[in-house]
């Protein structure tokens, strides 16, 4: 509230100047750009979303059907828990071990990996010591490294020490992610504040101590984000498997699922496995899409921390 000069003695609201409009040009051109960045985004959600849909619809026909109808719309029969039933009771309901080898391997393999990166990666972010930089630089060089490239060497090193063939040969390569330590580093450098870090020291805490209690709570996004990668990531691996593991006893759905496949198509009558096939592939799909709705709270509650945290 001000007193105009032009009326001595009262007092009136001035009024607020109002705000100024885009001019029209620019709010055309943010306006095409909205509308080119809409189209794209449901181009991207077409482009995942049809695959997934193919597959659920192929899970409902039988062989015939599979070769003889359109693939986006169902059979003449709904065979779906046919298919189901088969799935899991072929060859002696190998396709269960397959699962629980899979589940086994990605868990592992992720909460390791998770843990090792979010340690290393707030060690990078929060220490100086030598030699850090060249630390850093080097998994960042590693980053770019194709995993294909190191499938051989990672063999040779596996069989040297007596280690292919069995789970160990899955799960110690997985525990390292080059792109999980670099994601941390660069989260942790703004999530975790010092100042918190030198109150915790004033008071007597040690450093482990004040990684757990602090650091670790104030990852937390960053460490679910980095979870899920390496799920993700070791649920679908399948070069690593195939080169290391010889017992189908021990091969994730990935390898047995494609073994089937190759089996069908040899010809013959294995041809009826693809209907099987499909239907494993759709089955496997839905434990990550569990995994993603479950973590998705811990995400979402993580990043509402940070986003308040004065």
């Amino acid at each position: 509230m001000t007193v105009s000069p032009l009326a001595p003695g009262a007092a009136r609201a001035v009024d607020a100047p109002k705000p100024r409009r885009k001019p029209r040009r620019v709010a055309e051109r943010d306006k095409r750009r909205s509308t080119l960045l809409t189209i794209f985004v449901w181009i991207s959600v077409i482009y995942f979303i049809v695959p997934l849909l193919w597959l659920t619809i192929s899970t409902t026909k039988d062989n015939g059907d599979l070769f003889s109808t359109f693939g986006l719309w169902f059979g003449r029969t709904f065979e779906f828990f046919n298919n189901v039933g088969n799935l899991f009771t072929f060859q002696g309901g190998v396709f269960w071990q397959w699962m629980l080898n899979t589940v086994m391997y990605a868990v592992v393999s992720s909460v390791g990996a998770a843990i090792l990166a979010t340690a290393a990666g707030y060690a990078l972010a929060k220490y100086r010591f030598r030699g850090g930089t060249a630390v850093f630089s080097v998994i960042l060089g590693s980053i770019m490294v194709p995993l294909t490239a190191l499938a051989l060497p990672t063999y040779l090193l596996f069989s040297a020490a007596g280690l292919t063939d069995t789970v160990w040969s899955i799960i110690l390569p997985s525990l390292v992610s080059p792109f999980g330590v670099y994601l941390m580093r660069v989260y942790a450098a703004d999530a975790v504040d010092d100042g918190l870090l030198e109150a915790a020291r004033v008071d007597g805490a040690g450093e482990f101590r004040i990684f757990v209690t602090i650091g670790l709570r104030l990852l937390a996004p960053g460490i679910v984000t980095v979870l899920l990668f390496q799920l993700v990531a070791t649920w679908n691996n399948y070069f690593l498997p195939l080169i290391m593991l010889n017992t189908p006893s021990l091969f994730p759905v990935t390898v047995g699922l494609a073994q089937w496949q190759g089996t069908a198509s040899a010809g013959g009558g294995a041809q009826v496995l693809f209907s099987t096939v499909l239907t494993g592939s759709f089955v496997s799909v839905l434990p990550l899409i569990a995994a993603f709705i479950f973590l998705q709270r811990y995400w979402q509650s993580g990043l509402a921390t940070g986003g308040v945290k004065g």
